[in-house]
């Protein structure tokens, strides 16, 4: 009994020891295990790229005429006839409406008696010269006649004149050509060069106005495009003129724009504007991801031969995808366009790109010694 008891222990170490001849090699054995350094990580960098920068601002307009002329009579009277209503076109020179000045036909009289007097004053010079001339009259006289004469005719342009002004008072036409966006007259009205007869535009498209900040103005002049919005339909405009005084009333600066293919748009309207207000041309610039701050700061990372850079930098304008840089890095730079938590300055890094190529040659290198190595044990 005791002897199968001690061969069964001594079986026992056997099969322990036989298993540990199997697993202690793999443990204590020459071949330890290898511990492998973690990889650098891969991050992305392409070259800064020249660029123009546009910043837009969103602005409400008013629509104009291109040219508009508010129509008020030069004397006060009773309107006694009417030739146009809204919405009619009418020409330079046309006869809008007549007024009863009630001193057309004094000033007509006047001039008439003022042209008779002249021409009798001009009758008797020229008997008086016969005689002056055959020395019946003398100098003096004579030039006293002469003098009279130039009065009388003075006087009758004077007359003229005013009867002149009298009919233009009277007979209101148009100064310009286009549409009469109003005519607010009747027949009977009194009317005085106080009153606003009407409102003509002028023909060849229309125009907006609107005011801006002392920012956004900064960066119009006279020939920049804008683009206008009104129930969803965009018309291309111009600026024509930028003031460069404050509006008392607003507290902005006054800017007018031509939209010549906006005759569809109502005067009056508002519409919606899209305005340059501020642009940086062909200027260096990176992707604003790229950029970081610190403590307010801004910086971009830099990758060269295997390693980044932390470069302070001086920002420009930038918009939703690029910023301008102005000072901190050269067009030749490889811009790092990733983030991780493992950057910082002198961290080893390897670029996406250059990670796949490597990791291809290793591919590459392992299935070519594979295929050595197979072809060694066939050729035993």
């Amino acid at each position: 009994m005791t002897k199968k008891k001690i061969f069964i222990i001594a079986g026992a170490v056997v099969v322990t020891a036989a298993l540990a001849g199997l697993i202690l090699p793999k443990v204590l054995g020459g071949n330890k295990e290898e511990f492998v350094a973690e990889a650098p990580p891969a991050v992305s960098a392409e070259k800064p790229q020249i660029r123009s920068i546009e910043l837009s601002s969103e602005l409400i307009g008013t629509i104009e005429p291109s040219s508009i002329v508010y129509i008020t009579p030069l004397g006060a009277g009773e309107i006694t006839g009417v030739n146009v209503q809204t919405g009619d076109m009418v020409s330079a020179g046309q006869l809008l409406c007549v007024i009863d000045t009630k001193q057309v036909e004094s000033s007509r009289i006047m001039a008439e008696t003022a042209r008779i007097t002249y021409e009798d004053a001009k009758k008797n010079l020229d008997r008086m010269a016969i005689l002056h001339a055959a020395g019946d009259v003398a100098d003096a006289d004579y030039q006293s006649l002469t003098d009279k004469v130039e009065m009388a005719r003075l006087q009758y342009e004077n007359a003229k004149i005013g009867y002149n002004l009298q009919i233009e008072s009277s007979q209101v036409t148009a100064p310009i050509g286009g549409k009469v966006e109003s005519f607010n007259v009747k027949v009977h009205d009194m009317v005085s060069p106080q009153t606003v007869l009407g409102v003509i535009s002028g023909e060849g498209g229309k125009g907006v106005t609107f005011y801006a900040s002392e920012r956004i103005v900064g960066g119009l002049k006279a020939g920049d495009g804008i683009q206008v919005e009104k129930n969803g339909t965009s018309y291309a405009a111009s600026i024509t003129e930028v003031s460069t005084m404050v509006d008392a009333a607003s507290g902005l600066y006054k800017v007018k724009a031509s939209v010549p293919d906006g005759d569809a748009l109502s005067t009056g309207t508002s519409v919606k504007l899209s305005v340059i207000s501020r642009k940086a041309e062909n200027v260096l610039t990176v992707p604003v991801d790229s950029v970081y701050y610190e403590g307010g700061e801004p910086f971009v990372y830099t990758y060269a031969d295997g390693t980044l850079k932390k470069n302070p930098v001086v920002i420009g304008l930038a918009d939703n995808a690029y910023a301008e840089v102005q000072e901190g890095i050269a067009a030749e730079d490889q811009i790092v366009t990733t983030w991780t938590s493992e950057l910082y300055d002198g961290s080893k890094v390897t670029l996406a790109g250059e990670e796949k190529e490597e990791a291809q040659t290793a591919d590459s290198t392992a299935e070519a010694e594979e295929t050595g190595a197979e072809a060694s044990g066939s050729g035993q």
